[in-house]
């Protein structure tokens, strides 16, 4: 069995995945392949989806999967799609015009780990975020372990790429979004900002942590409070906490 390399196509593996893409965005696969002998609820929501939207599935050894989708853990299941695009600076000012209340978003910058991004996406469709926003360059992408770690959510949370990270960064700040950076050189502990109304949540890249012009740009910068022996917390990690403490204030 062969792979496919194409820029117009990639691979999308996993149940949440999969399920997200056949639900959303149908008329995105192109191929959908599943574990020959798999007749469990999972493969039957599968077969279900596919059949609805007209998609035909094709059985595969174990065997081909892990050649089709290397490295990858598929759970069984693997589609050939077309990728959406993400968006850019004028789909986010599109979507920040149309969006009713207060705004969360949370930009990434230079995070580089595939699995990191597709965990942040997750954590921002369970959190309610508008939107995530990454550079174009020195940055993951939606690549397959991306859409893996998502569990569906890029199909659900807009992605905006933009050339310019620190002018996207002042476009916000005009538009009254307060800009929280979370670096552990700060004094003040996430707990204390105020995440409430039109806010942007700020992470950096593992390990380096913020740019320096990013950091400068942020109205206030927080740190996670480190009461054990490790100094700092997976950059997915550290994104959840703070969208869940920006949930909260909301709800309070």
């Amino acid at each position: 069995m062969s792979k496919f390399r194409s820029s117009s196509q990639e691979l999308c593996a996993g149940w949440h995945a999969v399920q997200a893409i056949l639900a959303r965005r149908p008329q995105a696969v192109q191929q959908l392949w599943l574990a020959a002998g798999r007749d469990d609820d999972r493969a039957a929501e599968v077969v279900s989806l596919a059949e609805h939207a007209g998609v035909a599935i094709q059985r595969r050894s174990r065997a081909d999967l892990d050649a089709l989708a290397p490295g990858i853990r598929h759970q069984g299941v693997v589609a050939q799609i077309t990728p959406a695009q993400p968006g850019n600076i004028n789909d986010l000012d599109a979507m920040l015009d149309s969006t009713p209340g207060d705004v969360l978003l949370l930009v990434l910058d230079q995070v580089q780990d595939p699995h990191n991004l597709g965990a942040l996406l997750r954590t921002a469709d369970a959190a309610g975020a508008h939107g995530v926003i990454v550079p174009a360059d020195r940055a993951a992408s939606l690549t397959p372990a991306a859409r893996k770690a998502a569990a569906g959510a890029a199909e659900t949370v807009p992605l905006f790429q933009v050339t310019n990270l620190a002018r996207v960064l002042q476009s916000l700040q005009q538009r009254g979004i307060w800009l929280h950076g979370l670096a552990g050189e700060a004094t003040g502990a996430i707990f204390d900002a105020d995440l409430k109304g039109h806010v942007a949540l700020v992470l950096g890249a593992e390990g380096s942590g913020l740019r320096k012009r990013t950091r400068d740009l942020c109205d206030g910068l927080w740190q996670l409070p480190m009461a054990g022996t490790v100094e700092s917390l997976n950059v997915s990690a550290s994104g959840a906490i703070a969208l869940y403490e920006a949930v909260r204030q909301r709800r309070a």
